[in-house]
């Protein structure tokens, strides 16, 4: 952390303008050797840089941002350059010349966690921003990045902290006639700390938000799978063909219905007379991904698909109804269901992502949480205060981990690593 790293923060030339970031202590020393001078700070000033020798590299606009109140903590520049290829390489060759670093994956982002500009909730946060490509991921990502969950975690954490105190009296003075043991208030207060992060447990997940609402299509062979997967992407994704088998592999395809990510999974025909060892193997792959599914669409005999799979009628366009309670009737020849089909997905997804703008836990975080919910509902005042205490003391430290004071340098790495070069 004490070198001086630059990095290229904006899109890959060329372009209009390109953004190179500064951010360490040699920050003032680096615009100094290349514009002659050092701005005023948080003030753009157009200028000329140059290299170690004097020759002009671009007229560009420098920012001067001095720590600590910056992105990273530090002292920052940020050269507005424009956007050709040789004029970023020969700005990013002069800061190399002079003795600045080019930055690793994330390593702004990773300084300001370090210098206490953002905790590790909300850089969690920010990694699902940099990746979100549906407003719903948009939404979602900037409720954490923005400190939802910190702010609520900060808060139980003071709470945690005035119920520890409680417990820690009675341990250390409960023998004096002044100090009762704990109070029936002290049981209310840990009951509602737990309800409320039981609240956030039952919150729908992160991954679905983040994956897609994972949807299979799965069926005997020649039930219509890979007609009904195509329509569905508006695109000839799988091979489709009156031949049984046609399918032998696991599809999955990403598309968005109104601004909600699915994943579509087409997969080989189920049934057990098969001697071909490919077709086997896909049947298998088959039957897993139905355990993976969040729905799986049953185009096979009514009644055989799997518990809670919804049924549906393929090829409506030949008039010749099979199922009596199918759920959408569909035809991929004529579209005809496709569209009824489509909102009914999107209306279930809904229920199953979390609401617009409301941050949802990820796996990490969801079972850190699990592990203080479950610290917390072991808790009774009539218990040993010695077992209270500890029990607080294990939920206050997994209220940390989810914040950041307490981690891994390899679970930092593996998130910091998320990021591009140049954030």
């Amino acid at each position: 952390m004490s070198d001086t790293i630059f990095a290229l923060s904006s899109g890959a030339p060329p372009a209009a303008i390109a953004v190179v970031r500064v951010s360490g202590a040699r920050a003032h020393e680096s615009i100094e050797a290349l514009a002659g001078r050092v701005p005023e700070p948080r003030r753009a000033v157009a200028t000329e840089l140059r290299d170690g020798e004097g020759a002009p590299l671009d007229r560009a606009l420098v920012l001067w941002l001095p720590g600590p109140g910056t992105a990273t903590g530090e002292d920052t520049v940020e050269l507005h350059l424009h956007g050709g290829r040789a004029v970023v390489a020969a700005i990013e060759g002069a800061l190399a010349g002079i003795g600045l670093r080019r930055a690793e994956a994330g390593e702004f982002t990773r300084r300001a966690f370090v210098n206490g500009r953002i905790d590790l909730a909300e850089a969690e946060g920010l990694a699902d921003l940099l990746e979100a490509e549906t407003e719903l991921q948009r939404r979602s990502a900037m409720a954490m990045a923005s400190g939802a969950l910190s702010r609520t975690i900060d808060g139980w954490r003071e709470r945690l902290l005035r119920l520890s105190a409680q417990v820690e009296a009675v341990l250390d003075f409960g023998d004096e006639d002044d100090v009762g043991g704990l109070s029936p208030e002290f049981s209310a207060q840990i009951a509602d700390l737990e309800e409320e992060l039981a609240i956030w447990l039952a919150r729908p997940r992160a991954e679905p938000l983040k994956e897609g609402f994972r949807v299979v299509l799965a069926g005997p062979p020649n039930v219509g799978k890979s007609s009904l997967f195509n329509v569905l992407l508006e695109n000839e994704a799988a091979i489709t063909s009156p031949t049984a088998g046609t399918t032998r592999d696991v599809i999955e395809r990403s598309v968005a219905f109104e601004g909600i990510a699915f994943t579509l999974v087409d997969t080989a025909g189920l049934h057990e007379a098969t001697d071909d060892a490919i077709e086997r193997e896909g049947i298998d792959r088959a039957r897993s991904a139905l355990d993976r599914a969040d729905l799986v669409l049953w185009l096979g005999a009514e009644g055989e698909g799997p518990v809670g799979s919804w049924e549906v009628e393929t090829m409506a366009d030949l008039g010749k109804a099979t199922k009596r309670d199918a759920r959408v009737r569909v035809s991929a020849i004529d579209g005809s269901g496709v569209e009824s089909l489509k909102h009914q997905l999107i209306d279930v997804a809904r229920k199953s992502l979390p609401r617009p703008g409301e941050g949802a836990l990820s796996k990490r975080q969801h079972d850190i949480m699990t592990e203080a919910h479950s610290a917390l509902s072991g808790i009774s005042i009539e218990g040993d205060p010695l077992i209270t205490a500890e029990r607080l003391r294990a939920t206050r430290v997994a209220f940390d981990r989810l914040t950041g004071r307490a981690t891994t340098e390899d679970m930092l790495d593996a998130l910091f690593g998320r990021f591009c070069i140049g954030k």
